[in-house]
């Protein structure tokens, strides 16, 4: 029988229980039965009613429209998911205070890199700013043995050290030379060879951080090496001009970017006794003469080394 109204009624018969009856528009009815589920039926995926198995069709009902559903934000992390330990390994009190004594020394070179800065700006004797340089370097090569030693070496502790030597040697030490180059050399020349030093000083210490570690050799002059150089150079005051001076800041300079392999302090040890006792008997003749000649030795066995090896 065909109704006139809705898309679809439903009506329910009275009558047997459980029995349901559906009059679409279409003039279509449809006899929906109680369900009554057996084991066989479960697994064959059939309805059985009442001892007979009755497939009806119903009239395809109106879809609605679908709307896509933004996809779930992702959980907010953890508080403490953000977190990364600046220690790795276990945490116990005594490896604690082992990390901060490794990490002090850091600090401290950061502190005397601030110190040589402002003693130099402030007009103070240029050599007070040039001692505070060197214990830098002191401060530098302990922190470094002493987190390898207590055994709290660790990435934060490598990216403090870099951030420190930039500070206290790509910044500290050029503004040390320019102040003690300002009063003789020319300021259009001691200008550039200061500046060429913290260039220089961010690319080699960037270099070092993502280039593969060479036990025997540097590649380049560290900055630790230069900034010691310079830091004597201004307590002795060697007896050259200033332009030469402000010429030798510069090849310091170019000496930390450069490719040659220049031998490490443990390599310089296993030299031949009667090479290391040689500096020492001539700074008790000249120790300004003996320190350049020093220097200038160092500067040009790189070179000479990476000829020998790229002949053999």
């Amino acid at each position: 029988m065909r109704r006139s109204g809705s898309l679809a009624r439903q009506m329910l018969l009275v009558g047997r229980p459980g029995r349901r009856r559906i009059e679409s528009a279409s003039g279509t009815t449809t006899i929906i039965l109680p369900e009554r589920r057996d084991l066989e039926s479960r697994r064959s995926g059939q309805v059985r009613r009442r001892g007979h198995t009755r497939t009806v069709t119903a009239a395809p009902a109106a879809i609605a429209p679908t709307t896509p559903t933004a996809p779930a934000a992702d959980p907010a992390p953890a508080s403490g998911g953000l977190s990364i330990p600046l220690l790795p390994g276990p945490r116990t009190p005594a490896r604690r205070i082992r990390f901060v004594v490794a990490n002090a020394c850091t600090v401290g070179s950061l502190l005397l890199g601030m110190s040589a800065i402002f003693l130099a700006l402030n007009g103070v004797s240029v050599r007070w700013a040039a001692l505070c340089l060197i214990a830098c370097v002191v401060f530098d090569g302990l922190d470094g043995a002493l987190a390898r030693k207590l055994g709290v070496a660790s990435p934060f502790g490598a990216q403090m050290d870099s951030l420190a030597d930039m500070c206290s040697f790509g910044v500290a030490a050029p503004v040390v030379v320019y102040a003690w180059l300002a009063g003789s050399a020319p300021v259009w020349l001691a200008m550039p060879a200061c500046a060429l030093v913290a260039v220089c000083a961010a690319i080699r210490l960037a270099r070092f951080n993502v280039s593969p570690k060479d036990g025997r050799f540097f590649c380049g002059v560290p900055t630790t090496m230069v900034a010691a150089v310079l830091g004597l150079s201004t307590l002795i005051q060697p007896a050259i001009p200033a332009s030469a001076r402000a010429g030798a800041v510069a090849v310091l300079a170019l000496a930390m970017v450069s490719s040659f392999p220049y031998a490490k302090l443990p390599r310089l040890l296993r030299l031949p006794p009667w090479l290391l006792v040689l500096p020492v008997v001539g700074a008790l003749l000249d120790y300004r003469l003996t320190f350049a000649g020093v220097v200038v030795a160092y500067l040009v066995s790189g070179p000479l080394v990476w000829l020998r090896q790229r002949n053999t």
